[in-house]
């Protein structure tokens, strides 16, 4: 019985989502050029090409015009995953996960405080100094992923396998079920001030090893997201209503 080979490019593709699985690249990283690639492959650029549009079809990367290609997500993202179906039907589920991320997150950042190389706080370091500079940018997205990136740089600096998967997972969800919402805690000043000083206060401790202070400051960040969201979603809620009443 004769066997069919995968096609390079799906061959590069299936490489590309293990590194991607892996957290190789974190979420907001941008992949190096296809050139680059294809000389670390040893692959032609169109199986490369072919191979991020498989990517990109699925739902783990992105492709910006004239930008490069970027991390959206550590696994495929599908309409048939049932948690994200669940949440596009009811997005109060998301609250759900954010009760999650409290018991999970301040464990992490304590034990990222304990646990965390010269290495770890480098990159905790470069996270948020790359959330500071795109704050600004037309698409809010971008400053969500990059929110994203920094509070998993400190999950990986927990050392806790386990923790990062389920912490990863957790953000890919998020991002790809509550956009709309999470896009708006960027885009208002009475949001952005608080939500920068705690992810300052955050990256501090862990970085200075404090560990109960680390833990405090993720607590602390959390319930405000928490309260924005729900803020945010009593205003849209207030419009809403208003322009029913305007329309009769």
């Amino acid at each position: 019985m004769s066997t069919t080979k995968p096609r390079k490019a799906t061959q590069v593709a299936e490489h590309l989502g293990r590194l991607l699985a892996s957290g190789h690249w974190p979420l907001g990283t941008r992949l190096p050029a296809e050139r680059q690639l294809a000389e670390q492959l040893a692959v032609s650029r169109p199986s490369v090409r072919e191979a991020l549009q498989q990517l990109i079809s699925k739902g783990m990367l992105e492709s910006r015009v004239g930008g490069g290609t970027y991390v959206l997500s550590s696994k495929p993202i599908g309409f048939s995953d049932p948690l994200l179906t669940l949440f596009r039907e009811n997005p109060e589920y998301r609250f759900d996960v954010l009760e999650i991320r409290h018991a999970l997150e301040g464990n992490a950042a304590w034990y990222a405080a304990l646990r965390s190389t010269d290495e770890d706080k480098e990159r905790i370091r470069v996270c948020f100094e790359q959330m500071l500079a795109v704050h600004g940018d037309p698409d809010p997205m971008q400053e969500a992923r990059a929110d994203a990136s920094f509070h998993l740089a400190i999950v990986e600096g927990s050392h806790n396998l386990v923790l990062l998967h389920v912490m990863r997972s957790l953000f890919d969800l998020l991002q790809n079920s509550i956009s709309h919402n999470l896009d708006k805690l960027y885009t208002q000043p009475r949001v952005f001030e608080p939500l920068s000083q705690q992810h300052r206060e955050l990256m501090e401790a862990v970085l200075a090893g404090e560990p109960e202070r680390a833990r405090q400051a993720a607590e602390q960040h959390l319930a405000f997201v928490e309260d924005s969201l729900k803020s945010i979603d009593a205003d849209e809620a207030r419009k809403l209503r208003s322009l029913r009443h305007l329309s009769r």
